[in-house]
């Protein structure tokens, strides 16, 4: 919601700008194992209250920066705070309710993401458009300090000093993990697989893009390599590979992923076309996500209901058909004004979907585990979403500028009303997301006419929207490739959390 409030604040380019998402994702998902076998070591009620803490930090560095690299250290604060934040609240729900109460707990933190989806969108879109984007992390402070004084209404964790952290395990998976990331955010900047100009270094003409995502996947392999043998040594590993024993915690754990991803690809979508594209406030944002974000709140607080008819078999299935239909749906009918019924319609019809999958996979993932293992639980769900969250965000963002770029290349290749002496004027090399005013300013500064003006303004918002529909087409064939794994999750309902032993394996 701040995304079009930076781009203006600090002159950068709203891919610059997404990098503070970026970031924040990313150091959660490198340093959230490190950060359970922390929690596990030093107690989850007491470091919970000190990164919480931290947490607050960060939200005053984003109030008071000056430039857009302060941010992007603010969000990288507040993700390593998150890292620690993530695993803890599994392991502090697994010491403090029972029964009933824990079904609802965990049912209740696995659509957290849906509510504060909801308050984050309203709440600054409306502050982004009235007063600006940095009294939205004054709500972010606030928050913190609640948190932290509510936190000592907890019962105590306490900690085990004798634990021990793999260190190079640490060092395998956050290095594995942030070269992934970095890889797939630079995608569209460093060359998809052939270095452009502007990436920093290359071998060979390969992009470092392409490289880093190689060198994740094989340091993210090497990790599972090395914990298994650490664990068939008798050794503490940094996270305990048993909670992925079977098909259908994998299942969860690849449902998970591609949920975040589709979400976060949407949250990127919805404001980069808004605000940037429309030229209109983060308010008008707000408005235009709500269907999809109410819907997703709703359902996903309102799913557990129906676990005693449905299994999360029978739910992730449908709940994937519903968002890649919705998907699919909104991909013909978006248009440039977003306030139009059948867009509403399949914002709601894809929140369905959405809603139902963020609660259901988390507490089978959450279930199937001993309470023991509730902090490497919470670890892989911090891993998987953080992970899920930069990749979508950054992949969306490369997607989208690559085929805005080969669609306003081709259209102006095959528009007589443009002639190759205006045309080689505008670098067309660096084809970014503009609105029709700012592309209006600089055409003016060229021999373009007022008629070839207006014609180049209409050929980008034919290829933007062109563009939009296309990314909304492959999210719908990522959805879909999704329930394959979702026909193998449990096909029984969720319980409570099990002591010691993991529950039945039907």
């Amino acid at each position: 919601m701040s995304l079009g409030g930076m781009v203006e604040d600090f002159d950068v380019a709203p891919t610059v700008a997404s990098t503070t998402i970026v970031v924040y994702g990313l150091v959660v998902a490198a340093l959230v194992m490190l950060g359970a076998k922390l929690g596990q070591r030093i107690g989850w009620l007491l470091i919970f209250r000190i990164v919480v803490g931290v947490f607050a930090c960060s939200a005053i560095l984003m109030i008071v920066s000056p430039a857009v690299g302060w941010a992007i250290a603010g969000q990288a604060l507040a993700g390593a705070a998150a890292a620690i934040i993530v695993p803890s609240l599994v392991a502090l729900i697994a010491a403090n309710y029972h029964g009933d109460q824990q079904a609802t707990a965990i049912g209740s933190l696995g659509s957290a993401r849906a509510v504060s989806g909801v308050s984050a969108f309203f709440l600054g879109g409306a502050l982004g458009t009235l007063v600006g984007w940095r009294p939205v992390f004054g709500i972010v402070l606030a928050l913190a300090v609640l948190i932290l004084i509510f936190s000592f209404t907890l019962t105590s964790v306490p900690g085990d000093p004798d634990i021990t952290i793999d260190v190079f395990a640490a060092i395998l998976i956050g290095v594995g993990i942030m070269s992934l990331t970095l890889g797939f955010n630079n995608l569209n900047n460093w060359g998809a697989f052939y270095a452009d100009p502007a990436a920093p270094f290359d071998i060979a003409g390969v992009s470092p893009a392409a490289m880093l995502i190689v060198a994740g996947v094989v340091l993210v392999q090497a990790f599972f390599m090395w914990t298994r043998r650490q664990m068939a040594a008798g050794k503490v590993p940094l996270v305990d590979l048993s909670v992925l024993r079977s098909s259908r915690e994998r299942s969860a754990v690849y449902a998970m992923f591609i949920v975040v991803a589709m979400e976060a690809a949407l949250n990127f979508t919805v404001p980069l076309y808004v605000q940037i594209v429309q030229g209109r406030t983060p308010f008008d944002t707000a408005l235009a996500m709500m269907p999809f974000n109410l819907t997703v709140f709703i359902t996903a607080t309102l799913v557990v209901r129906v676990y005693k008819r449905y299994t999360p078999r029978v739910i992730g299935v449908f709940s994937f058909v519903l968002t890649t239909a919705a998907l699919i749906w909104l991909a013909y009918v978006v248009s440039n004004n977003w306030e139009t019924l059948p867009t509403i319609f399949g914002l709601i019809v894809f929140g369905v979907g959405q809603g139902a999958l963020v609660t259901l996979v988390f507490n089978v993932l959450v279930t199937s585990a001993p309470k023991k293992l509730a902090g490497d639980v919470g670890s892989v769900r911090g891993t998987t979403q953080n992970l899920a969250s930069a990749v979508g965000t950054a992949v969306m963002g490369a997607l989208l500028v690559t085929l805005l770029s080969i669609g306003v290349g081709q259209a102006v290749v095959d528009n007589p009303r443009l002639p190759d002496s205006l045309v080689s004027q505008v670098d067309l090399d660096n084809v970014n997301f503009v609105s029709n005013d700012e592309l209006r300013e600089v055409l003016d500064a060229t021999t373009a006419t007022p008629e070839q003006i207006d014609e180049a303004v209409r050929v980008n918002e034919d290829t933007r929207l062109a563009t939009l529909k296309y990314g909304l087409l492959l999210l719908a064939a990522l959805s879909a490739t999704a329930i394959v794994p979702a026909g193998r999750l449990p096909n029984y309902r969720p319980g409570e959390i099990p002591e010691d032993t993991y529950g039945d394996d039907r």
